[in-house]
């Protein structure tokens, strides 16, 4: 392991608390939770990044991972933060159907390099994301169903490990332990700092998608019609439903300021007039507020969910179940809707297909991706404000979670925001294991001890 005794030699952009620029750094999309290290090192390469582990490791310094700060597990004190915003390499191959990204890449970087190809990633609903946190946490994205989780199409991982090493690992190496390990273990598993991963790509260049919106009055007869509908398609549609109630911001469309609203979003990796068949009985069963499914270049896929871009502080958790019937789902909107004290968007993900079957052309089907089986996530995200903090949330998403009763397996560990060392149901007890003894291998001393 390197010896370094100067800080300062660790890497071109090195920060402490009282430095300009510090506040800045640790910064990121979510803004309910702050990392605050003793020593910031905004990594350029993986070399600065082995440095960096090396230094923090004969020093008895926990490190931390920051990349876009989307998914942060929760706020930390003192050890060292590695921010990766810097590594923001993307090479496609296009022969191949490949592309390499680094460790700060966003996935709308990897669309644009992609899709002049014809080619698409299992990408999320949401562009600004890191691509490679995604990934390790699973990734369920707008083409979920039709090719599986974006951790089942990784060709190669690079990571640092705790004893300062740069590893390459594939999925018939050496390290196959250390390889499954982190392939859907997220930020639970703390094993190391993946600095570039090799990802397939499919030759998708459009999808017919975008979303349809209902109002208050027809918020149940959605859900209803949108669970029913979701038993019948085929593996090319991959949606979601999301209820919400909108603010009455003056920056909002009108007929959205203050209203209850429904949306469902569909992706659907096929012709158009198929799509606008399959979609026909959800246009059918109740008046649409807004209906923007067209056929799209899959550059334009943020636009299927369009999410907010804007940071902001949140608190997020989920439920993944074996199934989900109306009542339970209206159950559970209930509890989260109208009048209640936390402002909440409640998720439906229908899952299954390719999602379920795993067993990746690039992975060898050997990853940590919990609860396979699910076929629906049940997702909350809860605004966090002077009024409404951690620990009120936590118990309404508790009380919340508990309606859906034995349908529950589990939770998934991308969609957990904000939980800290939080990991029950994240995996079963044999996958637990596995990933414990990995954790006991390759950083038995926990310098990997933040998420």
């Amino acid at each position: 392991m390197e010896h370094i005794n100067d800080v300062q030699q660790l890497a071109r952009v090195v920060l402490t608390p009282d430095a300009p620029g510090y506040e800045e750094e640790v910064s990121g999309f979510q803004t309910g939770f702050r990392q605050r290290p003793e020593v910031v090192i905004g990594a350029a390469d993986a070399d600065e990044v082995r440095r960096a582990v090396a230094y923090a490791a004969g020093r008895g310094l926990s490190v931390s991972v920051q990349a876009t700060g989307h998914g942060l597990p929760g706020a930390s004190e003192g050890g060292l933060l590695i921010t990766t915003r810097r590594m923001d390499e993307v090479r496609v191959d296009p022969a191949a159907r490949t592309v390499r990204v680094g460790a700060g890449v966003r996935w709308a970087q990897v669309v644009a390099a992609t899709a002049p190809h014809g080619l698409a990633p299992l990408s999320g609903s949401s562009p600004g994301v890191g691509a490679v946190s995604y990934v390790l946490g699973g990734g369920i994205g707008l083409l979920g169903r039709r090719f599986g989780y974006a951790s089942d199409h990784v060709r190669a991982l690079e990571v640092v490990t705790a004893d300062g090493a740069l590893r390459r690992l594939t999925p018939h190496g050496p390290d196959r332990d250390l390889w499954a390990a982190l392939l859907g273990g997220g930020n639970v598993v703390r094993l190391g700092v993946v600095t570039a991963m090799e990802i397939d790509l499919f030759p998708v260049a459009a999808l017919y998608g975008g979303y349809l919106r209902y109002g208050e009055e027809s918020v149940a007869a959605a859900v209803r019609a949108y669970l029913e509908w979701t038993r019948g398609v085929p593996d090319e549609m991959t949606s979601g439903l999301a209820v919400l109630v909108y603010p009455d911001a003056p920056g909002l469309p009108e007929h959205l300021r203050g209203r209850y609203v429904a949306t469902v979003s569909v992706a659907y990796a096929g012709d158009a007039t198929t799509g606008a068949r399959l979609v026909a009985p959800l246009r059918a069963a109740a008046p649409v507020l807004e209906d923007t499914l067209r056929e799209l270049p899959y550059a334009e896929n943020a636009t299927v969910y369009a999410e907010p871009d804007q940071p902001h502080a949140y608190y997020g958790d989920n439920a993944m179940v074996r199934d989900l019937d109306a009542d339970s789902a209206l159950r559970v909107l209930k509890a989260t809707g109208p009048g209640q004290p936390v402002w909440s968007v409640t998720q439906l993900s229908h899952l299954g297909g390719a999602l379920a079957r795993g067993g990746a052309e690039g992975g060898g089907g050997l990853d940590s991706v919990p609860h396979r089986s699910a076929a629906y996530a049940v997702r909350m995200l809860s605004a966090l404000t002077p009024d409404v903090d951690v620990p009120r949330v936590r118990t309404l998403h508790r009380e919340v979670f508990a309606l859906l009763g034995e349908q529950v397996l589990g939770r998934a560990a991308n969609f957990s925001f904000g939980g800290g060392d939080e990991v029950s149901g994240l995996h079963d007890p044999d996958l637990t294991a596995r990933l414990s003894r990995a954790k006991r291998h390759y950083d038995a001393g926990g310098v990997f001890a933040h998420g």
